[in-house]
């Protein structure tokens, strides 16, 4: 007759996903629909889920740092002869924060959330113009589709908390006199409306992927490479509250930190034969491949490249193909994610100060410094934002002439 068999599975934290999925933003009270607002995902906390993934999985969030760098270049070139704009280039709002500082924060924004806000300040008499970068997790807009709602926790909305502006070009007169307005920069995504979506959308799961199995091998080390397995113990109980009490302390005294063990009560015999039956795991190759795999993909889903976020090739790192790569990008996501964030503020700017901001560029360089050989001297000093001249007869010179690439066949 079979002996009659009691189990209770005992596992640690590593075991329990749910909790830690970084999709499974958990904590809004108030995610119903609202009168003043439309919704930014199911619940209202999508933009809280975006942030919690990006905090959580390594080459995504390296991405999008790095994009939002690239986007925001190494500064502002501009017409030196209007210097009213070389003082707001320099500090854009009370805080001291510079242009190249602002444009970092939208396009860092614009990278995560595929959203960003701006908010303009000035009065009647347009005698000054702030700008101030507002988190875009924080920004809902209005079921009128003309202004903003910012609170500073959409997990506990309150309306007396949240405030209203209209959006560009509108202005309201906020109660210490000043008129306010928002500029709202999002990616276009058909059947979406009221918000952008990131670009990386198609890429979600594959993030998702990275982060786990990161957190697989992390689990490996904190159990020192313990193996799962089964339990058995010899012991009779009475009741299954006894039997669990007993894996308990089974736990406790034998199992230490593994990653998932189930503990088998049975009746015992005339000997006691309690033993732990490892599972052996022969797939660690692919928990490799996956991990190597959703890498790719994320590169992929973000429209980047590997080299400019410090990922190598299976054939080792080159200088030129960063280069190579570097002038793809840049004529193909960061010349156009640039002009995307300073059409708006060129149009602010020239409306409220009076400058002609036309000249207005970021200066952007490579990660390796190079300049092509046919360009003279003068020409790579105005690339690099540094003071150039071109009647300076020495800056008439081809960089090909003072490097040692031309200088070993010249007589």
């Amino acid at each position: 007759m079979a002996k009659k068999q009691k189990k209770i599975a005992v596992s640690n934290a590593a075991a329990k996903p749910a909790a830690n999925d970084p999709f499974l933003y958990t904590g809004a009270r108030r995610g119903e629909s609202d009168a003043r607002f439309w919704r930014w995902g199911d619940d209202n906390m999508f933009p809280y889920a975006l942030a919690l993934m990006a905090r959580r999985s390594t080459t995504h969030r390296r991405i999008i740092n790095d994009k939002a760098d690239y986007i925001s270049g190494k500064g502002f070139a501009f017409d030196p002869s209007c210097e009213r704009l070389a003082r707001f280039v320099e500090s854009v709002n009370g805080a001291g924060e510079s242009m190249r500082q602002l444009v970092n924060k939208l396009a860092f924004d614009k990278a995560l959330f595929g959203n960003a806000f701006v908010e303009v300040i000035t009065d009647a008499g347009r005698t000054f113009l702030s700008l101030f970068h507002h988190d875009a997790s924080k920004c809902r807009i209005g079921r009128d589709h003309r202004s903003v709602v910012m609170h500073h926790d959409w997990r506990n909305f309150s309306h007396d908390d949240a405030q209203t502006l209209p959006l560009y070009p509108a202005f309201a007169q906020s109660a210490d006199g000043t008129l306010r307005s928002v500029v709202h920069y999002k990616d276009y995504e058909p059947m979406f409306e009221n918000y952008g979506v990131p670009p990386y959308i198609a890429g979600m799961n594959v993030s998702a992927i990275a982060y786990k199995t990161d957190r697989w091998n992390i689990s490996r080390l904190d159990n020192s490479f313990q193996l799962s397995g089964v339990m058995m113990l010899d012991g009779t109980t009475e009741s299954e509250a006894e039997a669990e009490r007993v894996s308990r302390m089974a736990a406790e005294k034998f199992a230490g930190k593994p990653g998932q063990v189930m503990f088998v009560m049975k009746d015992c015999g005339e000997s006691d034969n309690s033993k732990f039956i490892p599972i052996t795991s022969a797939n660690d190759g692919d928990w490799r491949s996956l991990h190597e795999q959703a890498t790719s993909d994320i590169v992929v889903a973000h429209s980047w490249f590997r080299s400019l976020s410090g990922l190598d090739y299976s054939s080792g790192w080159s200088a030129d193909r960063i280069l190579h790569e570097y002038e793809v990008a840049l004529n193909t996501v960061i010349l156009s994610e640039q002009e995307e964030l300073l059409e708006p503020l060129r149009q602010v700017i020239s409306l409220i100060l009076g400058c002609d901001c036309s000249s207005l560029e970021i200066i952007n360089r490579p990660p390796k410094r190079s300049k092509p050989l046919y360009m003279r001297i003068w020409e790579a000093r105005k690339a690099e934002g540094l003071e150039y001249d071109p009647s300076d007869e020495k800056q008439q010179l081809f960089v090909a002439q003072i490097t040692k690439y031309a200088l070993q066949n010249i007589d």
